[in-house]
């Protein structure tokens, strides 16, 4: 399906080359796009998947349908140890036939692939036939094991077998960054997303499993367990398929939204349906505030769901895992200390604000997942300017800034699945709350973020990109503002001195060429934008000390 590294300075440069000695050769295999996954395109996984909970073990198979792209010798695939592959096939892409004669279907013939080795994470097929181009076919990978136990989900990822407060099991999945392949083979890379998918949930009757997209059928088994199929017609990310195993119930209602009826429902624990039903309503509320700043919602064929999880969240396309207590705020903790994050559910509004940026627009390496976590925790800020107020909005992305590190830059190093600093969230955030001061135009703003949905509809992109379309339908050149917060742990410092009424003023802690405008206060109660630079410039001033705009994220440092 459908890298940019700026060199900042020589320090910078350094810094990078001793950090890139850390990465190693599976580092390489996992993040590149290489020549073995580039010259085919995953179309579409359908994955069976059986869960034996007493054992902590899954068993299945994947058939991975994908288009040749170029001629190609060797296919990768990816299964995280412990997990292994047990046999691989291949065959046409056909649709099954009718045999009249002998009153039964013959599926499309199938090929045994004897050849395929493991390194690592990685198992590299041998194919035996040449490809044509255009041509289209399927692999079956047939697996088992137990896999990786996550230890702290969702930020170690692994699958999570759990007990809810009654001991009926529980069972999920996180692993974001650290890749699907780690409960199913697949191409585990961001930048190809199957065009659709199903996935069969094979758990013990008593449970319900649930999963992305739409219900398509339950069967039960001879073996006292039933078979969930669960199936999405869009691009799904890898890391997005997830399945959720424990007692469950649903309820839902219909959203209607910019583009019609939109099925949205909650499965949630038998225990918690009275509170579901109280702490959900702040969903359809989330729907109005982002399709208004973000455009309709990108997956109605889909649907919208909140899903009990035994973890806080993710955000899982079109199934969102939900662990945030049934409490306001980030389980009952406002993260801008403002007292707005207290006034909604932080992992209902966060976590479905990744369905536009993450799941609809994906970064194609896990280096500028700043598009994902920038843009959506600069949406908590839009949700709450929706319901309380540009003030109230102001406020909570200024309160979040104390929780900034500026320890290492914002983007990660590229081709070896290596995301950057964790300031991804509050200072990509207030980066971007910055750009919007300087479009000064919140209709500009608004239409540039409902564009970038429109435009990268269900797309994989870069940093380049977003920046290029902000560049272009902003009218300003903001390449110096995303190197500054992106590419480096500066903080533009505004300098200044006042001689006799005038103010002395330029930029400093900043990249060659730096020279974004910023409001300051040159006259009692009025914010006028100036326009330093890397030299000083000068103004009159009626005031005795600067006070600068805090809506923009910068310093301030007077000398004499």
């Amino acid at each position: 399906m459908k890298k940019i590294i700026s060199v900042i300075s020589f320090l910078f440069v350094i810094n990078c080359l001793c950090f890139a000695q850390q990465f190693t050769h599976a580092d390489t295999l996992r993040g590149t796009y290489g020549p073995e996954r580039s010259w085919w395109d995953a179309l579409k996984y359908d994955l069976h998947v059986k869960f034996d909970i007493p054992d902590s073990s899954i068993s299945g198979f994947n058939v991975i349908y994908f288009k040749v792209l170029s001629p190609a010798t060797r296919m990768q695939i990816d299964l995280q140890e412990p997990l292994i592959i047990d046999s691989i096939f291949l065959s046409a892409y056909i649709p099954l036939r009718y045999d009249a004669y002998n009153h039964e279907t013959i599926a499309s013939p199938k090929q045994k692939i004897t050849s395929f080795t493991k390194d690592g994470n990685a198992y590299f097929i041998s194919l035996p036939v040449s490809f044509m181009m255009g041509s289209t076919h399927h692999l079956i990978v047939y697996y088992h094991g137990k896999p990786h136990v996550a230890k702290k989900a969702p930020w170690d990822g692994g699958v999570v077998w759990a007990k809810d407060k009654n001991g009926n099991p529980w069972v999920s999945v996180a692993c974001q960054g650290t890749g699907a392949s780690i409960w199913y083979p697949c191409k585990d890379h961001q930048s190809d997303e199957p065009d659709s998918a199903e996935i069969h949930i094979t758990a013990p009757t008593e449970l319900v499993s649930v999963s992305n997209g739409r219900l398509r059928s339950i069967v039960d088994n001879a073996d006292k367990t039933s078979t969930y199929t669960w199936a999405v017609v869009n691009p799904i990310n890898n890391y997005c398929l997830i399945p959720y195993i424990g007692k469950y119930v649903y309820f839902g209602e219909v959203y209607n939204g910019e583009k019609g009826n939109l099925d949205m429902t909650y499965w949630v624990l038998d225990y918690n349906l009275e509170k579901a039903k109280k702490q959900f309503t702040d969903a359809p509320r989330m729907m109005k505030a982002f399709e208004h700043w973000f455009g309709p919602y990108p997956f109605y064929e889909d649907g919208y769901k909140l899903v009990d999880a035994p973890y806080l969240g993710m955000e899982h396309q079109s199934a969102t895992a939900y662990g945030n207590g049934y409490l306001n705020g980030y389980h009952g903790i406002d993260l801008s200390s403002t007292g707005w994050g207290m006034k909604w559910d932080f992992i209902i509004v966060h976590e479905s604000g990744h369905e536009w940026f993450a799941n609809n627009i994906t970064s194609k390496d896990i280096a500028d997942m700043w598009i994902h976590e920038g843009f959506t925790n600069y949406s908590e800020t839009l949700f709450t300017q929706y319901y309380y107020g540009n003030e109230a909005g102001n406020e909570y992305v200024i309160g979040t800034r104390k929780r900034i590190l500026n320890d290492i830059p914002i983007i990660g190093a590229y081709g070896v699945n290596k995301e950057g600093s964790a300031d991804m969230y509050y200072k990509s955030g207030n980066m971007l709350h910055t750009i919007r001061q300087i479009i000064n135009d919140d209709e500009k703003f608004r239409s540039i973020l409902r564009g970038l949905n429109k435009t990268f509809y269900h797309q994989t992109v870069t940093t380049k990109q977003v920046e290029e379309y902000i560049n272009k339908n902003s009218g300003k050149d903001f390449s110096k503002v995303f190197d500054e917060y992106l590419r480096t742990t500066m903080l533009p410092t505004l300098e200044y001195k006042f001689t006799k009424g005038v103010l002395s003023y330029r930029w400093t802690n900043v990249v060659k060429g730096f020279k974004m405008p910023v409001k300051v206060m040159l006259f009692k109660n009025t914010y006028s934008f100036i326009y330093p630079t890397e030299e000083f410039k000068q103004v009159k001033i009626g005031e005795k000390d600067l006070k600068v705009d805090e809506d923009f994220f910068v310093k301030k440092n007077q000398i004499k």
